[in-house]
């Protein structure tokens, strides 16, 4: 064992002063990731240490993330989400788990927690104290939130009692909020038969998610039957004998057996901050070992304040992967403190299953780039996720944000299959500071089922580099119609493709055809820039580059008439113009 931290030495322990060279009482607030993390490593280093688990709740290690996956009936028995009980974590590693113990008090200075139990309160001591009370369901102040149909989705408790009111009469349900678990769970209640409303103030669902990708996301609950209400806001919920009613502010009222609320969560630090904990907007302050403001008090997971690392903003970061990896390097930071790394930067890799689609992003997104003043490159590609001609090719909807260094600075992807794949990829390069140059080179795993020669991480990497030296100007589908004000579009597809609907102005020149049209081209275009557009964005830079090279002022449509109709959304469908509408105006 390594030299102890010096913060341990000649402390007090539970009944007097500790002998000399006894081993540290570690106690630990709270399980589940951070906490039982902690616990479990600070074992496997040092097997004489007391460590005690105090956790609020009835259980102690239990699979969060699983939660909505057993309301929807996919995970049959809610024992499957219980990891561990106190029992088995005795048995295997010798910790003193106490569940129903819940931190009312801290005394910094004496070293003690106040702690409500069953039996009354009582208090302990400590030697070394890991907070990981992770956070609390937000409840916004409406009327009738209370209702007894109204759960959020934070605990076992939670997915069981929605289980059984599932499994009972509940045939209508309405899901406040579209984020990873409000979109879990609403998938899984349309799954097990339930009419299905989401609610989302924002404009888009999974708010993180860029709008243009989270359009694809809509369109699958769409497709699942489950109605997307997003830019609305709920009012009030109005119990009833038999059921409620959900009130927007735009006037709509949803019929509801159960309301699942999962509008945000909030770091569950107050008692901490009354003991002096100090704490930025409710989240507790630490360094990078994990140390609070107070001597022998560390603390990790939902409620900290963890530092981005794109962006260097500092927030909390709700995801089970830093705060399981927080507490194994807390646990070295109180055990073996000349060894310990510094918890790392959080990059903020998630994903979301949503029907046949997955969702997914990692590091910075468009809104927290300009929060920060970060100017940024997007691009949009539609590449296959396996070579395009062996069967069962489906596109990756993948985007791409990088700086003029070559940063890259966050990516996201949607599509049927192989997002986790590109997304992890990508997560590892902002992690290990590669550039979009650097993913041109990476050799990834290929054979016609799995991958790609140029698989689209690779693409990506290619395209990136080719705006940073100039061979690609892209145009936006957000700046349409200052282009449309002024610039010629050309439109590159084909007939059959223009059919399924253009942008009005057009001129529409094929690329097979485009060499042998530069005249046309010339002419109709009458010096003003060219923006060229296809469906996904390769036939569109193809023909830029003819452009380019034969003096034209062109650019082309990042992410093609994909990306431009995800952009559009609903509006897409007025903005552009198909046979039947050209009839109608002609008419």
């Amino acid at each position: 064992m390594a030299a102890p931290d010096p913060q341990l030495e000649n402390l007090t322990a539970p009944d007097g002063p500790q002998p000399a060279g006894a081993a540290p009482r570690i106690v630990i607030v709270g399980g589940v990731a951070t906490g039982m993390s902690a616990a479990a490593r600070a074992r496997r280093l040092d097997e004489s240490a007391e460590i005690l688990v105090l956790e609020r709740g009835e259980h102690v290690s239990f699979a969060g993330c699983g939660l909505p996956y057993h309301v929807g009936g996919e995970i049959a028995s809610a024992d499957t989400l219980l990891v561990h009980t106190p029992a088995t974590l005795a048995a295997s590693l010798n910790l003193d788990v106490r569940t129903r113990h819940d931190v009312v008090g801290l005394d910094a200075d004496a070293r003690t927690v106040r702690v409500r139990t069953p039996d009354g309160e009582r208090t302990i001591a400590y030697d070394a104290l890991v907070l990981a009370p992770g956070a609390r369901a937000v409840r916004p102040p409406l009327p009738g939130i209370d209702s007894p149909r109204v759960r959020t989705l934070r605990t076992v408790p939670d997915a069981v009692t929605l289980r059984s009111w599932v499994d009972g009469a509940a045939r209508r349900a309405v899901v406040l909020g579209a984020g990873f678990i409000g979109l879990e769970a609403a998938e899984q209640l349309a799954a097990a038969g339930l009419e299905v409303a989401v609610v989302e103030r924002t404009d888009h669902v999974l708010p993180p998610l860029e709008g243009e990708l989270a359009a694809l996301v809509t369109a699958e609950l769409d497709r699942l039957g489950i109605a997307v209400h997003d830019g609305a806001s709920a009012t009030a919920i109005e119990p009833g004998d038999g059921s409620d009613v959900v009130v927007l502010d735009d006037g709509t009222r949803l019929d509801a057996d159960l309301v699942v609320l999962s509008v945000g969560v909030r770091p569950d630090t107050a008692v901490f901050a009354a003991a002096g904990v100090a704490t930025d907007d409710g989240a507790i302050v630490v360094d990078e070992h994990g140390r609070t403001n107070l001597p022998h008090v560390w603390a990790g997971g939902d409620a900290v304040v963890s530092t981005d690392a794109v962006t260097g903003v500092r927030r909390p970061v709700a995801l089970a992967g830093p705060a399981n990896r927080a507490g194994r390097q807390i646990a070295d930071a109180i055990l073996r403190p000349a060894t310990a790394r510094p918890i790392p930067a959080a990059v903020g890799t998630a994903i979301v299953r949503v029907g046949r689609l997955a969702a997914g992003m990692t590091g910075a997104n468009r809104t927290a780039l300009a929060a920060a003043g970060i100017a940024h490159h997007t691009l949009h590609l539609h590449p296959a996720q396996h070579a395009g001609w062996f069967p069962g090719a489906t596109q990756v909807h993948l985007l791409l944000h990088f700086d003029d260094g070559g940063r890259i600075l966050g990516a996201q992807a949607v599509g049927a299959d192989g997002v986790d794949k590109r997304l992890d990829v990508l997560a590892t390069a902002i992690r290990g500071g590669l550039g979009v140059e650097d993913l041109i080179d990476l050799d990834l795993a290929y054979a016609p089922p799995f991958g790609a020669a140029k698989d689209p991480v690779n693409l990506a990497g290619m395209a990136a580099a080719n705006v940073l030296d100039g061979t690609l100007r892209p145009w936006h589908a957000a700046d349409l119609d200052a282009v449309l004000a002024s610039s010629l579009v050309l439109d590159v597809r084909t007939e059959a493709e223009l059919a399924t609907g253009h942008l009005p102005g057009i001129l529409h020149v094929p690329h097979t055809e485009l060499r042998a049209r530069l005249d046309e081209v010339r002419a109709v275009a009458a010096g003003r820039p060219v923006a060229v557009l296809c469906q996904s964005g390769v036939r569109s830079n193809l023909a830029h580059r003819i452009l380019r090279q034969a003096g034209f002022e062109a650019s082309s449509l990042s992410g093609g008439m994909l990306t431009l109709r995800a952009t559009l959304g609903r509006t897409a469908a007025t903005r552009l113009v198909t046979p039947a509408t050209a009839e109608v105006e002609a008419a």
